[in-house]
């Protein structure tokens, strides 16, 4: 039995009807501005992915016309990283838009492509930090790299897990 199934002692059964009908339009109009937020983020982000493409592509066309130099090339490869998670977020996005509710997978890789492209931010300034020769930093360096290796490694653990598990209704 639902909460609109129970008549109130002394009212009518139109008063429950009536309060039926006001939590409907409530949730569809909730049901509503809930798409139009998503709609303004999906948009957003692909803007976003669009901008951050164009000056990649001209970042990298300065590059090989400069001779294509190692901190220019990590660059790029931040940029494009940082294009592939928006891109998987705008994919959440639209998951979450057809379906409205919210599903872990995407979240987990924008999670495991997040720490790879730090994983290599990290490591391509391992270089710079062997020639300043200050220990404190890269030894700071090394621990974040371990802990961002642990992380990767939960994340593809949580991965795999999903993907073995049913799936549910």
């Amino acid at each position: 039995m639902s909460r609109e199934d129970v008549v109130p002692t002394g009212s009518g059964r139109s008063d429950s009807t009536q309060a039926g009908r006001v939590r409907d339009l409530v949730s569809r109009g909730f049901g509503h501005f809930e798409d139009v937020v998503y709609v303004g983020l999906g948009l957003l982000l692909a803007y976003s992915a669009a901008a951050l493409l164009v000056t990649s592509a001209k970042a990298l066309w300065a590059s090989v016309l400069g001779g294509a130099q190692v901190p220019a090339i990590m660059d790029l490869l931040d940029r494009g990283l940082l294009v592939l998670m928006i891109v998987e977020l705008l994919y959440t996005v639209q998951v979450s838009f057809r379906a409205h509710s919210l599903v872990p997978e995407p979240f987990l890789v924008v999670g495991l492509i997040a720490a790879t492209r730090r994983i290599l931010v990290v490591t391509a300034q391992f270089s710079r930090l062997a020639e300043t020769s200050n220990e404190a930093q890269f030894h700071n360096a090394m621990i974040e790299v371990g802990l961002l290796t642990v992380m990767v490694l939960a994340l593809v653990g949580s991965l795999r897990l999903l993907r073995a598990a049913p799936a549910r209704r």
